[in-house]
């Protein structure tokens, strides 16, 4: 039965004991020392670099782009699936194949491997069908069963907490249940439960119950109980689900430490989480924010490309915090015009165009689409996926169709920023510079793409504050 949950002020945040973080951090890197796994992150949209820095994220899962992350002294690197604009074939098709690619790989090097499902920290995406696919794919390659699937949604940055087994998305000052959300009503990935446990239950049809969920507790965690946590993780078999609630970095910390201890004792896992256990489980060291002498390498007079397709209520209210700055043009993309092609392609030649003209002035240009969803009669999930990926189509394209070079690139939500990247930018590998805001990724662009060494802002439309936009803006235009 569902657990029903209110809304919890966000100064429990605060009320957890705290821990001996150089004690953390030094087994923490013993375990790192001791384990040699080379770890690709399959990310389901651009944005899951937003706590890495100076990793790679290769935008294809050929079998040499696999064979060059292998190769990389770097733990870890990067796979951009993109299947959060997916349909579940596509997904199934897509999943098979990367499977398929990191194992040929794995056995040309004699590498083992861990495989991370990065997905949306709002609980949003092809779960429970990504991390099947690639369990049955690695039953399948090594005959043995994955023994848990680790499912961690927290990410600080972007105001994503779980609190016993609750999963809580951070407005002002209080924590709302993620069910209770606007990402909840997503209308490709919807949900009901906050309960994480529920949450299993719910998107797994019940094959899994909420009951037989491993849950580990921000009491164990804080209380550094990792024999306890390494215990649990060995009591898992045949895909057990094991829910890790975190409030802060040190409480994935803390996890990986036990992690990697039933690791060695020959427990297998795959994880389906945001972007905080990659910086965790990678051993990825924390920098300062990016600043504009760091990302813009080439200098030129022309000005920047601003281009927003995310309709969160949150992206809305940061592109309108933009208005009023000087050097900005405000170009809307009628988007509705999707269900006219013929009106749809001169939309695109005029937004073009225009943008052109500015950013030849030095003026940089921020492009949107309608900030009203279109709605359509006897809508279905799938169409309303197809539909979105036609527009974030014709939205990419105003990048892509640029004659002339931008002085830096911005592109706010997920399937918007994917596109961009790896169509209208034509990136095939892409350096994460680190970040220009909390949570909000910078790849420096390679030299095969479109606009080589520039700086690519992937700001996801879950993230920041009201102001967050403007101030990464501002960063870019050297106003700060």
């Amino acid at each position: 039965m569902m657990r029903k949950v209110q809304p919890i002020s966000a100064s429990i945040l605060s009320q957890f004991p705290a821990v001996d973080e150089q004690l953390v951090n030094r087994l923490l890197e013993q375990e790192l020392q001791a384990d040699s796994h080379k770890i690709i992150v399959l990310d389901d949209d651009p944005t899951g670099v937003q706590t890495v820095h100076d990793v790679s994220v290769y935008t294809d899962w050929s079998v040499e782009s696999i064979r060059r992350g292998f190769a990389e002294d770097n733990r870890l690197f990067y796979i951009l699936t993109n299947s959060r604009s997916f349909t579940e074939a596509q997904t199934t098709e897509v999943h098979t194949e990367i499977a398929a690619n990191i194992e040929a790989v794995a056995r040309e090097c004699g590498r083992q491997y861990l495989i991370i499902s990065r997905s949306d920290s709002t609980l949003r995406g092809h779960y429970p069908l990504e991390t099947e696919l690639l369990a049955r794919a690695q039953k399948a390659y090594r005959n043995k069963s994955v023994d848990g699937e680790v499912l961690c949604p927290y990410f600080k940055e972007g105001g994503r907490f779980t609190i016993d087994n609750i999963h809580y998305v951070k407005y002002g000052e209080e924590l709302i249940p993620a069910g209770q959300t606007e990402f909840a009503k997503d209308r490709t990935f919807g949900y009901q439960s906050s309960d994480l446990t529920d949450y299993v239950e719910e998107k797994t049809g019940g094959a899994f119950s909420a009951g037989d969920v491993i849950c580990i507790s921000l009491e164990k965690l804080r209380a550094c109980a990792i024999d306890e946590i390494e215990n649990s993780l060995l009591s898992a078999h045949d895909f057990q689900k094991i829910v890790v609630n975190a409030v802060d970095d040190c409480d994935v910390q803390i996890f990986c430490i036990a992690l990697y201890r039933a690791m060695r004792k020959n427990k297998t896992f795959l994880f389906r989480s945001a972007a905080a256990l990659v910086r965790a489980i990678g051993g990825i060291s924390y920098q300062p924010l990016l600043t504009r002498e760091q990302m813009i390498v080439r200098e030129i007079s022309h000005g920047g490309m601003i281009v927003v397709g995310s309709h969160t209520q949150k992206t809305t209210s940061q592109l309108n915090a933009l208005r009023g700055m000087e050097g900005l043009e405000f170009i809307e993309f009628n988007s509705d015009l999707v269900l006219d092609p013929s009106a749809f392609e001169q939309e695109i030649c005029r937004v073009v165009s225009l943008s052109e003209q500015c950013i030849l002035k030095g003026i940089t240009v921020v492009t949107y689409t309608k900030r009203s969803l279109l709605v359509v009669e006897n809508d279905t999930k799938e169409d309303a996926l197809v539909r979105s990926v036609k527009i974030s189509e014709a939205v990419q394209s105003l990048v892509g169709r640029l004659e002339v070079t931008p002085a830096f690139v911005i592109a706010k939500g997920g399937i918007t920023s994917s596109d961009v990247g790896t169509k209208a930018l034509r990136v095939k590998r892409a350096n994460v510079m680190g970040q220009i805001r909390p949570g909000i990724p910078v790849w420096q662009t390679g030299e095969e793409s479109k606009f080589p060494m520039t700086p690519y802002v992937i700001f996801p439309g879950n993230v920041g504050e009201e102001s967050t936009l403007r101030e990464a803006v501002d960063v870019l235009l050297g106003n700060v």
